[in-house]
C-alpha cells in the first residue's frame, strides 16, 4: 500500500465507474504501481504520475471544467474503441489525440475493472524498457 489507499480499497470505493473516487484516491491508485512518483511541473493542481526509471508520464489527474479526470496513454486502436463505447472518454486533453485518452470520472460509464485495465495499460506502455544485456543477465539468474 502506498499513500492512503491500496488497490483493493480503490476498487471498493469505485463501485460506479470511479465516480466516488476523490482526486487523492485516484492519484493513490496510480501510485500503487512500483517505481512511480507524483509530480507537479505545470501548476499546483495537475498531478502527473511518472516512472522513476525513465521519468515518463503514464497518468495526469486533475479537474477539468470542474470535473475530475484522468488522462492515460493508450494503444491507438484501443483508444478509438474505448471512445466509441464510453461517452466519458475523449481524446487526451492537451495530449496527442491518437495515443492518449481523457476519462471523466463523474459519469459512471466505466467499471472499476475497466479503469484499472486502462491505468495498467498506460503504465505498461510507458515503463522503462529492459536493455537486452540486462534482460539476458536477469534470465540467467532466474
Amino acid at each position: 500500500m502506498i499513500g492512503s489507499i491500496n488497490a483493493e480499497e480503490c476498487k471498493k470505493s469505485a463501485l460506479h465507474g470511479g465516480e466516488n473516487l476523490t482526486k487523492k484516491e485516484l492519484i493513490d491508485c496510480c501510485l500503487a504501481y512500483p517505481a512511480v512518483y507524483e509530480d507537479y511541473p505545470f501548476d499546483e493542481t495537475t498531478a502527473l504520475i511518472r516512472h522513476s526509471g525513465n521519468k515518463k508520464v503514464f497518468a495526469l489527474v486533475d479537474y477539468l471544467y470542474g470535473r475530475l479526470q484522468i488522462t492515460l496513454k493508450c494503444d491507438p486502436f484501443k483508444a478509438d474503441f474505448l471512445r466509441q463505447i464510453h461517452k466519458n472518454i475523449i481524446p487526451g486533453y492537451h495530449m496527442n489525440k491518437e495515443h492518449w485518452n481523457t476519462v471523466y470520472m463523474d459519469e459512471g460509464d466505466i467499471s472499476y475493472d475497466e479503469l484499472s485495465d486502462m491505468i495498467q495499460h498506460s503504465y505498461d506502455l510507458t515503463k522503462p524498457k529492459i536493455k537486452v544485456r540486462n534482460k539476458e543477465r536477469i534470465e540467467k539468474n532466474t
